[in-house]
């Protein structure tokens, strides 16, 4: 089994920045797409951002242009570089992956506060 382990979450000022960190573990997987959803109080786990193995990404258009997703597959870790960061940007932040030939994989959660 694949499992996820997010860091990087915390409490930062309104236009400030944040890295978050997934890294999966186990063996005998190779992982296709990674990438990140966010859930805030009230509000349905929605997509930010992903990324396939070879690197190309997608984000949501509300982070487009402060976030930036990325990737170390010899580390299988994903990042999430968070700038700019907004109140709306508030969120519990669930990292996902996909070994290829088995089911999505979800991390913990983050809690990512944006705050003055």
């Amino acid at each position: 089994q694949v499992q996820l382990v997010e860091s990087g979450g915390g409490l930062v000022q309104p236009g400030g920045s944040l890295r978050l960190s997934c890294a999966a573990s186990g063996r005998g997987f190779s992982i296709g797409n990674m990438g990140w959803y966010r859930q805030a109080p009230g509000n349905q786990r929605g997509l930010v951002a992903g990324i396939t193995r070879s690197g190309m990404a997608t984000l949501v258009n509300s982070v487009r242009g402060r976030f930036t997703i990325s990737r170390d597959n010899a580390k299988n870790t994903v990042y999430l570089q968070m700038n700019s960061l907004k109140p709306e940007d508030t969120a519990v932040y669930y990292c996902y992956a996909e070994p290829l030939g088995s089911g999505r994989s979800w991390g913990q959660g983050t809690q990512v506060t944006v705050s003055s």
